[in-house]
């Protein structure tokens, strides 16, 4: 379950932000999540919550924000959604490149 492991990442992200902001309580941390993140955010809610327990994160939101996967094509370049299994442009036949869809990150976390 390396659900848990993300959330340990994101408690720590967060307390130290607010740490660094003389903040007495977190309300919600947001994510930037992407498609092919392959994140189980059932899980990740569940560790989050474990993990924030007795702290001053304890009761803050988990919420997120999903990327689609989207491509670009090495010879046309057009830029669209695509599926994990598209690798060749429906337009020309060449090459796509994967431009978004990876991300994974904490986007903001609301303080007071």
């Amino acid at each position: 379950m390396h659900e848990m492991a993300i959330a340990e990442g994101i408690v720590d992200i967060a307390m130290d932000y607010a740490r660094q902001n003389d903040a007495h309580r977190i309300a919600e941390v947001h994510l930037v999540l992407g498609e092919l993140a392959g994140v189980e955010t059932e899980s990740l809610s569940l560790a989050f919550d474990t993990l924030v327990r007795g702290t001053i994160a304890a009761g803050a939101a988990l919420t997120w924000e999903r990327v689609p996967l989207t491509g670009r094509c090495h010879d046309c370049g057009r830029e669209m959604h695509i599926r994990p299994q598209n690798v060749l442009c429906p337009d020309c036949g060449g090459g796509m490149e994967i431009t978004g869809g990876r991300e994974m990150r904490v986007d903001y976390i609301e303080m007071e």
